[in-house]
């Protein structure tokens, strides 16, 4: 970050920023390489630590437990946390930007006093289940099903890429309540891990996001109280405000992977020398350099200015798409370029340079690929909206 950037947060902003690095630097960074090749989901007790400092419920309204404080507060912390590790920061980022906040914008009264405090507390973890073998991006062609029977919702279904899977201790899953077709029949109901009928499938060896467990989730007649249905049959549009704000969260975690990489190369091209030279005083490295840090302060200055303008609510659809669109390849040419800097010490395990590359690239698939997020942004521009399926305006 640069001290233009930094001169732009208020004081209390600032502070917040110091704590969650040195915190990240202690505690979480010495342990990232461990937990990347193990595959090791944060331990409970690091989950916990982050509750007690009110990381965790940062943006959760003060009457659940939590700080009420802005969205930008929380992706400060969210960089910080994981430009150390993604592991560390996979907590924060689905309750302060994921389907905890789902539950704050469209759950009731009695869900959110439910639901939120024990999210603030680190007592459970809740994530989203959206994707199914068969619908990705296409995410209103999902086939699993909700049937309402009396005062239960029945579920019948698989769903796919669900990270947390088989860890979290709830689920936010989106399913199909009716028969209406695309997004009108779909709605959520929140399934906690230990629902009668619900099993996972094995854990999914990713390229990136180790430590972030990730799998199936079958459903087969597993019945939750109707009391847990978050966001009823045709909600699924009004979504989108939360998807803003996980959108922003994403970039979010883009920008620590494009910082992090920029800040391990601009230390590699200080000390190391080659021709009796710093490589440093190379042009080409010092054309590299610039374009990293180009690249790294445009994706910051978007993602800052739609939370900015946000405030405590959700980014506008089209901040957040340009946000994460720029970030998500920000992040992957970064990487590339902090990898070609490091030389072979970048293609080692024992550097990390190459891990963040490998996570660049999950960032960029998650939540929305960059080219889906071009056709939302083109959508939103244009005001006009695009049927994918029939190659047509609407």
């Amino acid at each position: 970050m640069t001290k233009d950037v930094l001169a732009r947060l208020d004081s209390d902003q600032r502070a917040l920023r110091e704590m969650v690095a040195a915190l990240a630097a202690e505690r979480f960074a010495p342990h990232a390489r461990k937990w990347d090749s193990g595959r090791t989901p944060l331990p409970a007790a690091e989950r916990r630590r982050l509750a007690e400092l009110g990381l965790l419920g940062i943006t959760i309204p003060e009457k659940y437990g939590g700080e009420g404080r802005p969205l930008l507060d929380a992706l400060i912390v969210l960089e910080e946390l994981a430009k150390s590790s993604p592991v560390a920061a996979w907590p924060v980022f689905e309750a302060c930007t994921g389907p905890a906040r789902v539950i704050e914008l469209f759950g009731t009264e009695e869900q959110k006093a439910r639901l939120l405090p024990p999210i603030a507390a680190g007592e459970k973890t809740l994530a989203v289940s959206i994707s199914e073998p068969d619908a990705g991006s296409a995410a209103t062609d999902m086939t699993t099903r909700g049937r309402i029977d009396g005062d239960e919702i029945v579920l019948d279904g698989v769903k796919r890429w669900c990270s947390g899977a088989g860890h979290s201790e709830c689920y936010l899953v989106y399913v199909r309540l009716d028969d209406r077709p695309g997004a009108k029949g779909i709605g959520a109901v929140v399934v906690e891990g230990d629902t009668p009928g619900l099993t996972f499938g094995p854990q999914e060896r990713l390229m990136g996001f180790r430590g972030i467990c990730s799998a199936d989730i079958v459903l087969t007649g597993a019945r939750v109280p109707l009391d847990n249905l978050i966001v009823p049959a045709g909600g699924f549009s009004k979504l989108f405000t939360a998807f803003s704000i996980e959108r922003l969260g994403n970039a979010t975690m883009s920008l620590a992977v494009g910082q992090s990489a920029l800040d391990r190369a601009a230390r590699h091209v200080a000390e190391r020398e080659q021709f009796g030279r710093r490589i440093a005083d190379f042009q080409l490295v010092q054309g590299a350099i610039a374009d990293m840090v180009m690249r790294v302060e445009a994706a910051r200055l978007l993602i800052y200015a739609a939370a900015s303008d946000a405030g405590r609510a959700a980014p506008s659809p089209l901040a957040a798409s340009i946000a994460k669109c720029t970030a998500n390849e920000m992040a992957k040419v970064v990487s590339d370029l902090s990898i070609q800097l490091h030389g072979g010490y970048g293609y080692s395990e024992e550097y990390e340079v190459e891990r963040l590359h490998r996570d660049a690239h999950g960032w960029s698939l998650a939540g929305g690929t960059p080219n889906v997020q071009r056709v939302r942004i083109a959508s939103e521009y244009l005001g006009l909206r695009f049927d994918q399926r029939a190659g047509r305006t609407a």
